[in-house]
């Protein structure tokens, strides 16, 4: 990935949870939403935003949808306040690696219970 690439869209990231939180006030979407990553197309016509929230299934794929109807109004935001040429069509996607890494830690901690580590003796 290019430089320039890691730049726009860490900027964006920022930018986008910015209005997230302060800006789009659709009730689908939670106050405490974040945006983990954006991923950007080589050619800047696209971009991944993948956004993390805890709840339940229902309440996730809703905030989805609410994010998918506000692209519009986000991309029209973001051209206000980046710079750039052309602003990115805007994707929402549920990132999971949160629960992912939380699942590990329950799991790791399950084996060190079962399996507890003697201290050596002196």
């Amino acid at each position: 990935m290019s430089h320039r690439i890691e730049r726009v869209s860490s900027l964006m990231r920022q930018e986008i949870s910015e209005l997230l939180q302060r800006q789009v006030k659709d009730p689908r979407i939670s106050k405490f939403v974040a945006v983990t990553e954006v991923s950007i197309s080589v050619d800047l016509k696209y971009a991944k935003v993948f956004v993390s929230c805890m709840g339940s299934e229902e309440e996730k794929k809703t905030m989805l949808i609410g994010l998918g109807a506000a692209s519009n109004f986000l991309r029209n935001q973001l051209s206000k306040r980046l710079r750039l040429r052309r602003i990115p069509e805007l994707r929402f996607e549920w990132d999971d690696s949160i629960e992912r890494g939380d699942h590990l830690l329950q799991l790791i901690d399950k084996i060190s219970e079962a399996y507890p580590t003697e201290e050596p003796s002196d």
